[in-house]
């Protein structure tokens, strides 16, 4: 009926010829449909927009390795040595908080930080059946501060893209150069992009390398669900530099039965083997009068560390040891007439090397104080942590599955010592095995640390591989 009367309606228009008339009928006639069908289109576009975009953004974030990294380092984390709290600074709080948060977003429910700065969260396991009681827990473990030794404040990192070879010149400092001479694995990283500062500031790739990989491959298990895995401890940790972060670590409720640090150097490194190692302090006490009127009166404290100093064999000092060979390593001291401190590194990778150096100390000692009269010398010795060798060799397979792994992901493997110390090594001695596996830093606590893309994603393969091993082992 309304098609009838539209088209009388048209007819009785003053038009000039009937085909006028029918196009003007077709077309009162077509406008509302043709008008709902847009209508309706624009409906279904903006459904499925809604629809799409919905799908976008409930993606788990994805990221990078090297975002992470860039993002990590920008934010200083410098430990403090002799400081009596933990964390040894607050401003490490700040990287704590934000990896929080990232955890969160990718899932990981119980993520939290602790009032001494220890970040902690998991990931459920995704196996069923017997096989999700047969894999055991395992950790992954890497720390938050930087070192003391240069500034960590204002870090800018520089990406070298194509690394064809040659030096590199450090922009912010131009006397600060990465040489092959010096660094010959740069020469293993052609055609991949190098990461260093500007050469005013350390990187920081110490460890925040190692965060960005554990945030990378539990991305990936999230992500991958056909990735088969046990529960994943996950832990952020301060004061590593200092040597007292894991005083705190709370192994029981962490969770894990095994665990790795990724903190290690050269592509394919694993370190199941640290020093034992000692801190020593020297306090030479002298006498102190106005040097005018001080002939028969004044000792000075100074001249006995001096000779304490330079009684330490060359053959035992860092300068001039490498690989197994032990050193002791005066690295701090203040210089008074009236009382002089000195702090020492003793390091030996035996307990027998580590009492010899000890016993070498206070026989220099007493040498000084009957070559200098007058002085009093004490010499205190603290433990800093032993060799994890001797306890991961009752579980040698927890090292063998981080060789398997470096294998499957293209990696040549290579166990060797760590001339250092990880938290891996103090948390081995109190019950929790932790071997150490690479995470492409390179030339630490310098301006000249870098690393390369290629290395830490080759680490976070490996560390995929090692979590699907621990699984094809235990089913």
């Amino acid at each position: 009926m309304i098609c009838f009367g539209t088209i009388l309606n048209c007819f009785s228009l003053n038009v000039n010829s009937f085909g006028e008339r029918i196009y003007l009928s077709i077309k009162l006639i077509l406008n509302p449909l043709i008008n709902g069908v847009l209508v309706m289109l624009k409906i279904y576009l903006l459904f499925f927009l809604v629809i799409f975009t919905y799908q976008i953004y409930s993606q788990p974030k994805s990221e990078t390795v090297t975002d992470r990294l860039l993002r990590y380092v920008k934010i200083d984390t410098q430990s403090q040595e002799d400081a009596t709290q933990t964390p040894s600074t607050q401003k490490q709080f700040n990287l704590a908080r934000l990896l929080v948060q990232e955890l969160k977003d990718l899932g990981i429910q119980d993520a939290r930080v602790d009032s001494f700065c220890f970040v902690y969260g998991t990931l459920p396991g995704n196996l069923t059946g017997d096989n999700a009681a047969k894999v055991p827990a395992i950790g992954l473990i890497a720390h938050m501060d930087t070192s003391p030794a240069v500034s960590d404040s204002n870090v800018h990192p520089i990406i070298h893209k194509n690394y064809q070879g040659g030096n590199i010149v450090l922009p912010g400092d131009t006397t600060e150069v990465l040489t092959i001479a010096e660094n010959p694995h740069l020469l293993n990283n052609i055609g991949t992009d190098i990461i260093t500062t500007d050469g005013t500031t350390l990187l920081g790739g110490d460890d925040k390398a190692g965060i960005a990989e554990i945030m990378t491959v539990v991305q990936t298990l999230v992500n991958d669900p056909s990735i088969k895995h046990g529960t994943i401890c996950i832990a952020f940790t301060p004061d590593e530099e200092e040597g007292t972060g894991v005083d705190k670590f709370d192994v029981k409720h962490f969770g894990a039965t095994y665990a790795y640090t990724i903190d290690g150097t050269e592509v394919g490194e694993i370190n199941n083997e640290t020093w034992n190692a000692d801190a020593a302090t020297i306090i030479v006490h002298g006498k102190s009068f106005h040097p005018g009127d001080a002939k028969g009166k004044m000792v000075n404290a100074m001249y006995a560390a001096a000779y304490m100093l330079s009684h330490i064999p060359d053959n035992m000092k860092p300068e001039t040891t490498e690989k197994k060979e032990g050193f002791i390593h005066p690295y701090m001291g203040t210089l008074d007439v009236e009382e002089t401190r000195i702090k020492l590194l003793l390091r030996d990778f035996e307990v027998s090397g580590l009492e010899a150096q000890k016993k070498l100390l206070f026989t220099i000692r007493d040498e000084a104080m009957q070559k200098f009269p007058g002085v009093t010398i004490d010499v205190n010795v603290t433990d800093d942590y032993r060799n994890m060798k001797l306890k991961l060799d009752k579980v040698p397979f927890v090292t063998d599955y981080a060789l398997e792994a470096c294998k499957r992901a293209g990696v040549t493997p290579l166990l060797i010592p760590i001339r250092g110390g990880t938290d891996g090594s103090n948390l081995t001695d109190i019950g929790l095995p932790c071997p150490n596996i690479f995470a492409g830093e390179e030339n630490e606590h310098s301006k000249l640390e870098w690393t390369s893309v290629r290395e830490m994603e080759k680490a976070v393969k490996t560390l995929q591989n090692l979590i699907e091993i621990w699984v094809e082992k235990n089913q």
